[in-house]
Formats: structure tokens, C-alpha cells, sequence
């Protein structure tokens, strides 16, 4: 076996092309699990980190980005497993205030949809970004999270059941 050449920054050239190639729709699918923007640059990072050993290891580089969904959707349900994580709690209001700016603008129609969703469980939430966040078939999906065709099933209809009974509750009584 020919020695891996790397680059400047000691990364293999096929990698790092491809990072920055789908750094994007990677940054999205983290977000998606993560449910913050902050989360996730930290959750794809950490997930990258864990890919690079065993990137010259991939069979298929076309199986590359259901191999790293996957990894970022188990270093997710990891980071949720330890205990200083729990009491963590992302917000987008600042602890302490120095001056009123004034009244928020009002947020737009898929911001709230977008707060149902984070409300699902990490596996219906995933099962439904996947499913219609990314667009995958019930298979690709199944192949992301590293389950069967059955439980992407279950966890999609149970997470847009959940989905509509939230959206019915936090709508205005006529």
C-alpha cells in the first residue's frame, strides 16, 4: 500500500476536498440533530475529527456522506449521554442585558415549524430531517442513522404525528 500523501495541514488531499466541497450540506445536517447553530459548527467538527482516521479506510467515497451523517448523529446522542450536558442549555437571548435595542422583529414562518421540530425526540427529529429537511428515501435514511427501513418508518410517522399534535396546541383559539 502506497503511503497517503497530506497537505499542508496534515489532512489527506481526497478529505479535505471533500469537506469543503460538502461543508455546507454537512453544517446543515448538524444542525438539524444539533437543533443550534452553535451546536452544530462544534458537532461537525468533533464528528470530523473522528472521520479523518479512518477516511483512507472508506470502501465507496460515494457512501462518504451517509458515513459522516451517521457519525455526526451518534457523537450527537453521545454528547447528550454525559451528565454536564444535561444542565446545557442553548439560547439566543444573552444572560444579561446592557440596553433595550428595542421590540424583535417577528420571526419568520419556518422559524416556528422549525421550533417544533427541535422539540422531538433526537430519533423522530432526525427521522424528519432527514426524511424532509434533506429529501432521503426511507433507505438512504435507514443507511444515515444506521437502522432499519421499520424504525425510520415509526420514528417519521410518530415525529410528524407529534409534529401536528404541537402545531395544534400552540395554535390561536379562534
Amino acid at each position: 500500500m502506497a503511503p497517503v500523501v497530506h497537505d499542508e495541514v496534515g489532512t489527506a488531499p481526497d478529505f479535505a476536498s471533500y469537506v469543503a466541497a460538502r461543508r455546507p450540506a454537512l453544517l446543515r445536517w448538524a444542525r438539524a440533530v444539533a437543533g443550534d447553530p452553535h451546536s452544530a459548527e462544534d458537532l461537525l467538527q468533533d464528528s470530523l475529527v473522528r472521520v479523518l482516521p479512518r477516511w483512507e479506510g472508506l470502501r465507496e467515497r460515494a457512501a462518504a456522506d451517509a458515513y459522516v451523517r451517521r457519525t455526526i448523529t451518534r457523537q450527537y446522542v453521545s454528547w447528550q449521554r454525559q451528565p454536564w450536558r444535561r444542565d446545557e442549555v442553548a439560547s439566543d437571548d444573552l444572560p444579561e442585558t446592557v440596553r433595550d435595542v428595542g421590540p424583535r422583529p417577528p420571526a419568520d414562518p419556518s422559524g416556528r415549524l422549525w421550533d417544533l421540530v427541535l422539540a422531538l425526540p433526537p430519533q423522530q427529529r432526525a427521522a424528519v430531517a432527514l426524511r424532509y429537511y434533506e429529501q432521503l428515501d426511507v433507505a438512504e435514511t435507514a443507511a444515515v442513522l444506521g437502522c432499519s427501513t421499520g424504525t425510520v418508518k415509526s420514528n417519521t410517522s410518530r415525529g410528524i404525528a407529534a409534529l401536528r399534535r404541537l402545531a395544534a396546541d400552540q395554535a390561536p383559539a379562534r
